[in-house]
């Protein structure tokens, strides 16, 4: 994802302004907010967070029958 400089925001701006960067959030911008001039933490519409999370747990799932499949092929070898 890429980010404009509007969508970074210092740590110590964000607490002023975060009803407004989470109503951007919440349509679709992320955030990156920014501590001492690096990156620190991103704002993240709740759904997406959710989304990614079960994409995870998808892949976690595939990576465990790969390995069994592959313990398996081994076994028979």
């Amino acid at each position: 994802m890429k980010f404009t400089t509007r969508d970074v925001v210092p740590i110590s701006e964000a607490r002023a302004r975060l009803t407004e960067l989470a109503d951007d959030v919440v349509s679709g911008v992320e955030k990156l907010l920014t501590k001492n001039g690096a990156a620190y933490v991103a704002l993240v519409d709740a759904r997406k967070l959710d989304y990614y999370h079960a994409l995870e747990e998808e892949h976690a799932n595939l990576v465990l029958l790969t390995d069994r499949s592959e313990e398996h092929t081994s076994e028979l070898q």
